[in-house]
Order: structure tokens, then C-alpha cells, then sequence
């Protein structure tokens, strides 16, 4: 029979598993059979740059936790050595990290995730990874509202240097 502390120590990992994946806006979830240590460690402090968790967990446990977090869909990549990186609040991030890491490595294979509390498959994972990150969206959105104003300030301009030509 197994021991009441051994019991209450899973539990406890399970709850913070559970917890770490309803409350990170994305994770993902990679098989890293394959990688050496320096690779794994590289890519750790890639995630670790960018605030990202990622830790090697027994897929037993992470199984009980996706229950508890009402994410069973994603038992179905839990299969074989499993390595999560649970993102803050860049939802992007993980997922770029991961598969830009994967293109270089091909022992890294990213198998699903979770994206604001929605499972979702490697081809969207792929497709989150191609996004810009937040702070390119954010420039994106800036230039776009700088434009009309830049337009309007250029057209007075021109009719400025129009008027002055003629005087």
C-alpha cells in the first residue's frame, strides 16, 4: 500500500499542474526524446528569458491534473516522455520559442497545447508560432493608427507649400 505521504505529495503535484494550466494564457506540450543535455539546457534558457516554465512531468500526474482543470482533450498527446512550457502573458512566446527550437532540432516534436483554456493541435500551435510577438502586434497596431494622421499632416503640408508658391 502506498504511503499516505508519498499520496498527499502527488496530490499537491497534481493541484499545482492543474492550477499552472488554467492559469497560463498558453502551454505547450513537446516530446523531447533525442535532445542532449546542452540542447535541453539551451532551450530552458531560451524559455526561461522569455518567463516561460517548462518542466518534465510523469504523464500519470499531468492526466489527473488536465481532469481537475477540465482539459481531457489533451490527454491524447500524453504519450511517451512529456516536457510542458506553461507561458505567462504572452500567449505567443511558448509557442514560437518551441517550434523555432524544433526547426533546428529535430529531435524536439511539439505534440499539442493549451491556448486560452482550449486545446488545441500542433497545426495550431505552428500557426500561433508564425504570429508576431506582442510587441510586434503592438507597432503594427500604432503605425496603423499613426498613418491617418501622418496622411492628414503631409496633405496640409503640400497645400502650405502650394499657397506659398503661388504668393
Amino acid at each position: 500500500m502506498a504511503n499516505a505521504k508519498i499520496i498527499q505529495e502527488k496530490q499537491l503535484a497534481v493541484e499545482e499542474i492543474a492550477a499552472k494550466l488554467r492559469n497560463s494564457s498558453s502551454t505547450v506540450v513537446a516530446d523531447y526524446r533525442g535532445l542532449n543535455v546542452a540542447q535541453v539546457t539551451e532551450l530552458r534558457k531560451q524559455l526561461r528569458e522569455a518567463g516561460i516554465e517548462f518542466q518534465v512531468l510523469k504523464n500519470s500526474l499531468v492526466r489527473r491534473a488536465t481532469a481537475s482543470a477540465e482539459l481531457s482533450e489533451l490527454d491524447a498527446v500524453l504519450t511517451g516522455p512529456t516536457a510542458i512550457a506553461f507561458g505567462g502573458d504572452d500567449i505567443v512566446a511558448p509557442a514560437k520559442i518551441l517550434s523555432t527550437f524544433a526547426k533546428k532540432n529535430d529531435a524536439l516534436k511539439v505534440k499539442g497545447g493549451v491556448v486560452e483554456g482550449r486545446v488545441v493541435d500542433v497545426d495550431q500551435i505552428k500557426a500561433l508560432a508564425d504570429l508576431p510577438s506582442r510587441e510586434g502586434l503592438l507597432s503594427m497596431l500604432l503605425s496603423v493608427l499613426q498613418a491617418p494622421v501622418r496622411n492628414f499632416a503631409l496633405a496640409v503640408k503640400a497645400v502650405s507649400e502650394k499657397q506659398e508658391a503661388q504668393a
